[in-house]
């Protein structure tokens, strides 16, 4: 598979994973109990910010790779 194709692949699933990972974070946010204090807010909002990195970090690995 060509660098090309990987790269159109791998943007198709990067914005997948990030539009499924928005919905799940959205979905945990809601099932929280409401009057949580604003410290515990803000580490949720940090994980679920920064979370969708850690899937997208081997695709983009993957991405990259040159063609043989």
């Amino acid at each position: 598979m060509t660098q090309r194709n990987r790269k159109l692949i791998g943007a198709f699933l990067l914005v997948g994973s990030i539009v499924l990972w928005s919905v799940l974070a959205t979905w945990i946010y809601l099932a929280l109990p409401e009057g949580l204090p604003g410290l515990v807010l803000i580490g949720f909002f940090i994980v679920a910010g920064m979370g969708w990195m850690l899937p997208a970090m081997p695709l983009i690995k993957w991405m990259a790779k040159p063609d043989r």
